[in-house]
């Protein structure tokens, strides 16, 4: 049962590190003038949000719920 809980409180940190590349690359994107690469940064963006997404899905099977 141990190893669940570190499992579900590894997943949890990844997806905070995530939450953290997620505002880094926010930021990138607040302060580009160029179109193509805030293009690439949107689609930067929806990938982290799906990694966060999958990483709180894990996390919550891990803890049982």
């Amino acid at each position: 049962m141990d190893d669940d809980h570190v499992s579900s409180e590894d997943s949890l940190q990844k997806a905070e590190a995530l939450l953290e590349r997620l505002e880094r690359t926010r930021q990138e994107l607040e302060s580009t003038q160029d179109p193509d690469r805030a293009i690439e940064i949107l689609s930067e963006l929806a990938e982290i949000a799906k990694e966060v997404e999958a990483e709180l899905a894990r996390a919550k099977k891990e803890a049982g719920g």
